[in-house]
């Protein structure tokens, strides 16, 4: 089994995977107390965006056993309550999980993964159970959500 090192999660080192603001610390340019527009989002056709409350437990160690992508859209990620770490690889058709980095995010900042980049749930760093927001267009993960499990010989274990 392999194992990485999650890496705080920069505008640089983060480019390739997606975008992502900090929604309890805004900075820059304002309307007052309104910082508008800090994270875009595609979304499948003309589908509605939909929010989704998903519960995600701490697991005794953070393996990546799996991963999914989205053909059509982007997704959202939003943790209310816990730092968390999320892991992703590179678009493509086929898996990379040799090609998977994991990211430390802190509580409140919004991710938005591009269209194509494997990834799974978010994983809760400090707390037993983290509440997350998912953004994706309405019920695109019964029709266009792609999931592989992972030989064995391929997991990866990360590491804080």
């Amino acid at each position: 089994m392999r194992t990485i090192k999650a890496k705080p999660i920069t505008t640089e080192n983060f480019r390739a995977f997606g975008s992502f603001t900090d929604l309890m610390n805004p900075e820059g340019y304002s309307l007052g107390d309104f910082y508008q527009d800090r994270l875009l989002m595609h979304s499948a056709g003309n589908m509605q965006v939909a929010f989704s409350p998903l519960l995600i437990r701490k697991p005794e160690k953070m393996i990546v056993n799996s991963a999914e992508f989205h053909n059509t859209t982007q997704e959202g990620i939003l943790c209310l309550d816990d730092d968390v770490v999320i892991h992703v690889a590179p678009a493509g058709k086929e898996p990379v999980p040799q090609l998977t980095e994991a990211f430390l995010v802190p509580k409140g900042t919004m991710v938005c993964l591009n269209t194509g980049v494997w990834h799974l749930s978010a994983i809760p760093v400090h707390q037993e159970l983290a509440h997350v927001l998912i953004v994706l267009p309405e019920r695109i993960y019964n029709n266009d959500c792609i999931v592989v499990d992972y030989p064995e010989d391929q997991y990866i274990e990360i590491e804080l």
